[in-house]
């Protein structure tokens, strides 16, 4: 939290956020719990730190939002202080715990609220708070300007170019039929990740255009509890595929961004019926079309041939409903797969998710404990290769390797494909074609 001089709490404002959820779904979330005690288990928290009670997903939402429910808002700075422990340092919101309650009661919905009003009153994690600021200011997470963002690109298709003859990275291109979308940490700190997109889109021969604004489709207001933020992130995407009038957004490998883009976006944009102005899809899906359409085909000899795993992220598989996509393209680029149990919509989170991988160093102790779930389904598998379509799970992961001494490398779908898809000749550079001619 901010070392900034704190405000007296604002109940007036408490109250109306817990108004605004105030429904029928929600009056029914937190009178219908039976406190069976079903959803323990399925928490990685609950599980990695000694089964505490006080873990359990339905006493994480009791003592918060139950609290501000029960006490009409009328709540102190120190309570509020309490629920930022755990709203914040004790879920990630990945939704596991509402497959195993009888109910099918909503947590994450419950944990979001909670954060809403904790926002209201300036208490959110110091890493979120900086995202907030950035994304109202520059459109994207990391406050990059557009003419950085637009060189990046520029510079990022001119290099890739002398590997894939014909490449381009087009910006702005109007009437494409997908707009890429991208986590903004790929041209902040991987610039070779829009690289390697061009790369599989011009060997796909896609029809395709990255945007100069509302480029990033991450949004982590979502996780900090600000819906207005929320909606001016998406917002910016979304009027930008109108304003191109492309068919279709692509997500990159990122989880809550397609979450938010197709699922929650279009709720916190304004659009009553929760659909997005244009469809929405998902990395994972797209290359598992590429893929099974032949537009792209995996030379056998350059198949991961070591031991591979696949991380379901939570917002891609449980919450995107993509975990056969995910597992079908695996199998085009791995000869020995070897799934993590649980798995699929039932796999455990990775821990980074939520926020948790930008909120910092002061969440990080509690990420690496609670992230052994993960590291451990990963070292059972026998693994030597992680693939990962998820940035956040990427970090995670990667941390976990070190934290846990697993051997494993960790790797996204775009790195594998670009390594092992065959180039056919017309895109392989002039001096290859000659060489190749020669022999």
């Amino acid at each position: 939290m901010s070392d900034e001089p704190q405000k007296p709490i604002n109940t007036a404002k408490i109250r109306e956020i817990l108004e605004m959820n105030d429904g029928a779904r929600m009056r029914m979330w937190l009178s219908i719990c039976s406190r069976c005690g079903l959803c323990a288990d399925s928490c990685f928290f609950y599980t990695a730190n000694g089964k505490d009670p006080k873990l359990s997903p339905a006493y994480k939402v009791k003592t918060t939002l139950g609290e501000l429910y029960r006490r009409k808002g009328e709540v102190t700075r120190e309570f509020l202080e309490h629920c930022y422990e755990v709203i914040w340092g004790q879920c990630t919101m990945c939704k596991r715990c509402s497959m195993f309650c009888p109910f099918g009661i909503d947590i994450a919905s419950m944990i979001a609220a909670a954060r809403g009003v904790c926002n209201s009153q300036g208490i959110v994690p110091e890493g979120l708070s900086r995202t907030i600021e950035n994304y109202t200011t520059t459109g994207n997470q990391m406050g990059m300007s557009t003419d950085d963002f637009v060189e990046t690109c520029s510079w990022m298709g001119e290099e890739t170019a002398e590997e894939i003859r014909g490449l381009e990275i087009p910006i702005d291109k109007k009437g494409a039929r997908i707009m890429y979308t991208v986590n903004a940490r790929e041209p902040m700190y991987y610039p070779q990740d829009i690289a390697m997109a061009a790369q599989i889109f011009t060997v796909a021969e896609e029809d395709w255009t990255i945007p100069s604004t509302g480029w990033d489709c991450t949004n982590l207001a979502m996780f900090a509890g600000n819906r207005a933020v929320a909606g001016h992130v998406v917002k910016l995407m979304y009027d930008k595929a109108v304003e191109l009038g492309v068919q279709m957004i692509a997500i990159t490998e990122c989880g809550h961004a397609y979450r938010s883009a197709k699922y929650e976006g279009p709720y916190f944009a304004g659009y009553r019926d929760g659909k997005p102005p244009v469809p929405v899809i998902h990395s994972v899906r797209l290359f598992y079309e590429y893929l099974r359409d032949g537009r792209i085909k995996i030379d056998p000899d350059k198949m991961l041939t070591e031991p591979v795993t696949y991380q379901d992220p939570c917002n891609v598989s449980r919450n995107g409903g993509l975990w056969e996509e995910g597992r079908a393209v695996v199998n085009y680029l791995a000869k020995d797969f070897r799934d993590m149990a649980p798995n699929r919509d039932y796999n455990h989170c990775c821990g980074g998710g939520g926020g948790f991988i930008p909120m910092g160093a002061e969440f990080k102790k509690r990420r690496m404990i609670s992230g052994k779930v993960k590291a451990d389904q990963i070292r059972a598998t026998g693994a030597k290769t992680v693939i990962v379509p998820c940035h956040n799970c990427f970090d995670q992961i990667r941390d976990l390797n070190k934290e846990y001494n697993l051997g494993v490398k960790v790797v996204s779908f775009k790195e594998v494909i670009t390594e092992a898809m065959i180039i056919p000749e017309k895109f392989l550079p002039e001096n290859d074609v000659n060489e190749k001619g020669e022999e």
